[in-house]
């Protein structure tokens, strides 16, 4: 008994039979599409070669699913980070450009020419490890998520049956320094030592580091804030941005990267008095941000302005601080107060803490009971008045 031609694989090709008649060559051969359909592909031309190459090429277009490629095993690993980086549309500019750095500095130039179907625990496991060895493990952590964003795909593709970047050995981070936070009273002294401190002065810091305090916003959030986000009559703050700076753009201000982050919070009354005499201060013209950039008057850069802070505090005689305390200050101030973690989280803007408050809670709370906790820091009394730097510079051309 015979059996009959075993079936072609979906999305594979038989043997090319090439022909001639009448002086024109003909390549034709079986293909099995992906609906399990076998199709007969046929190109013509004068030539044996011709005919040959012009049937290679109908095969690699019908390999295309509209306007991207198919991925199979045998594709490279740039090819198919390519197609990846390209859906993250709905990404953070921040996480794009984090992305798009370590693609173009650790993953391609090691990776890029391997075979997906190369792409093997071991392979990846000793390519991180090389990653965390010279440039430690948070860069490592952002490459992992990358290569497994990258295998995801072709594992939806079925161009790897697993994602291999489940197995890899766990990245250990370097030892984390215990949390450091603030009583009233440090953050009072230290707030008097920026006011003497006519460089910390110079570079409008005490009022930020003021609003830092009273909020627990981010050094880019706060960048971000601008009169439109001030309401003075309510007495609250719109937190939903922050400044980032992007290749080819400068200083952006960017979305929150969750709707957690995008809130309104009620600063203490103390607070939203230095806003107002910030407000009353303001040179007619000048931009909209709250506290921009002391030199130039656009958006205040987040990294220089941390700069600035560590400056500022070492010379305070606090070398131990870093911009980062105010919001655990914060936190511990509501935590002593017995206050909940789901106050503190409405207050950061962050997105736990658990998944049942986060759907069926509603967020962007403005009174989490912070305000009353953070008066006791009181930056502001009734007849503190600004400093006598100028420390609102209008753009020239305003």
């Amino acid at each position: 008994m015979t059996t009959g031609r075993p079936e072609l694989a979906l999305g594979t090709h038989g043997r090319i039979h090439l022909s001639q008649a009448a002086g024109i060559w003909r390549a034709r051969v079986r293909v099995r599409d992906f609906d399990g359909v076998t199709r007969q592909l046929q190109r013509a031309a004068k030539t044996r070669g011709g005919a040959e190459q012009a049937l290679q090429l109908a095969l690699r277009d019908r390999g295309r699913s509209g306007a991207a490629e198919l991925i199979t095993g045998d594709s490279r690993v740039a090819d198919v980070a390519a197609q990846w980086f390209t859906a993250l549309e709905s990404q953070s500019p921040s996480t794009r450009q984090a992305y798009a750095d370590q693609l173009r500095r650790q993953i391609l130039p090691a990776l890029g020419k391997v075979r997906i179907r190369e792409l093997s625990v071991g392979l990846v496991d000793r390519h991180l490890a090389t990653i965390r060895a010279q440039h430690g493990p948070a860069t490592a952590r952002v490459c992992r998520s990358v290569l497994s964003g990258i295998c995801g795909l072709a594992v939806r593709h079925d161009a790897l049956p697993t994602n291999p970047c489940r197995d890899v050995a766990r990245i250990p981070g370097t030892p984390k320094r215990r949390p450091t936070a603030l009583t009233a009273t440090e953050v009072r002294e230290l707030h008097t030592a920026l006011l003497q401190n006519p460089r910390a002065v110079t570079l409008d810091l005490p009022d930020l580091v003021a609003f830092l305090a009273a909020t627990g916003a981010r050094i880019g959030e706060a960048c971000a804030v601008s009169w439109h986000d001030v309401d003075l009559e309510a007495g609250t703050v719109h937190l939903h941005g922050t400044v980032l700076r992007l290749k080819g753009q400068g200083l952006v201000v960017g979305r929150s990267k969750s709707p957690s982050g995008d809130r309104i919070i009620e600063p203490p009354p103390w607070c939203m008095q230095m806003l107002r005499s910030r407000a009353g201060a303001r040179s007619r013209g000048a931009v909209a941000a709250v506290f921009p950039a002391p030199f130039s008057g656009g958006l205040r850069d987040p990294s220089n302005t941390r700069r600035g802070l560590r400056q500022a505090f070492d010379a305070a005689g606090r070398t131990d601080l870093t911009s980062h305390v105010f919001r655990r200050t914060v936190a511990t101030l509501m935590d002593a107060a017995g206050m909940s973690a789901r106050d503190a989280a409405d207050q950061f803007g962050h997105a736990h803490p658990s998944l049942t408050l986060d759907h069926y809670m509603g967020r962007r709370a403005r009174s989490t009971g912070a305000a009353t906790v953070l008066q006791e820091l009181d930056l502001w009394p009734d007849d503190q008045q600004p400093p006598s730097t100028i420390w609102i510079i209008p753009r020239s051309d305003a």
